[in-house]
């Protein structure tokens, strides 16, 4: 198969998580400390460690094939470059931040007001689409600190706990827009490339087990009908009769987000011994 180029962040929460996808995925990479590449050993992909603000670029100008970036980013300096996956890490949001004591009574407070950022054409798109004119003063790193020196009256910056903010005696007014980690094409890149469909479908079969639980319960032969009418696995549950008469066993898979809020009421239904287990990998 071709060898493709996937670009990643050179350090940082964002590079261990695709690295571990990645891994999760069964494709093992050589990766030594301070290569700024390196093949992977088992699968036909070759990884760029890059910094973050030059991979929107790198992908333009077809430097490399695929990415895994900020939403953000990709917002921010993408040149709607695609995206094809989302990858439910690395969640974060774009907001207008300022200082604590500042009376804060919608947009229109932000008018003429100087905003430090690091996302200039995000923040410029949303005040445009709210007509809000404002000053605003790019700054690369450190973006927090701009109200305290004097810089700006307010702040546009990607938050994720918000401790930061609160560090620096301020408080979000303002969501632009929630992100998180995608998988991102070049516009040069054929997707119906064998290599790129091959690792889509590695990728999707551990994000889709990261989001579902496989379960087990115990169920008296009476009350299986209302167990099964709770259950929304895949297709149907896989039921097998018990060595003690009249009870069966419910092996099903679910979504772990709606598995908690109807675990109660397997039990009134009548389910017993109940048994989570987190899945590898899930194909459907």
């Amino acid at each position: 198969m071709e060898r493709l180029k996937i670009a990643i962040q050179k350090s940082g929460r964002l590079h261990d998580d695709s690295i571990k996808l990645l891994k999760e995925a069964g494709i093992s990479i050589n990766n030594g400390k301070d290569q700024l590449k390196a093949p992977a050993t088992n699968f036909a992909l070759e990884v760029y460690y890059l910094r973050n603000g030059d991979i929107p670029k790198y992908l333009q100008d077809g430097v490399v094939d695929l990415a895994i970036i900020g939403e953000n980013l990709l917002i921010e300096k993408g040149n709607h470059i695609e995206s094809v996956e989302r990858l439910k890490f690395s969640k974060c949001r774009v907001c207008i931040a300022v200082p604590k004591g500042t009376e804060y009574n919608g947009l229109q407070d932000l008018e003429n007001k100087r905003i430090a950022t690091s996302y200039p054409n995000t923040l410029r798109s949303f005040l445009d689409n709210n007509n809000i004119n404002a000053d605003i003063h790019v700054i690369n790193g450190s973006v927090e600190i701009a109200p305290n020196i004097g810089l700006s009256e307010a702040i546009c910056d990607i938050v994720s706990s918000g401790s930061t903010l609160f560090k620096n005696n301020l408080k979000e007014v303002e969501t632009l827009l929630k992100s998180e980690a995608v998988l991102a094409v070049s516009p040069k890149l054929d997707q119906s490339n064998e290599t790129f469909q091959e690792l889509l479908f590695r990728l999707r079969g551990v994000l889709r087990a990261r989001e579902h639980k496989y379960v087990l319960m115990n169920v008296q032969q009476a009350n299986l009908q209302e167990v099964l009418s709770l259950l929304p696995g895949m297709k149907s549950p896989t039921v097998l009769p018990l060595a003690e008469s009249g009870w069966v066993s419910v092996h099903t898979v679910i979504e772990e987000k709606r598995f908690w809020p109807m675990i109660e009421k397997l039990k009134s239904a009548g389910a017993e011994g109940i048994l989570v287990s987190s899945i590898e990998k899930m194909f459907l």
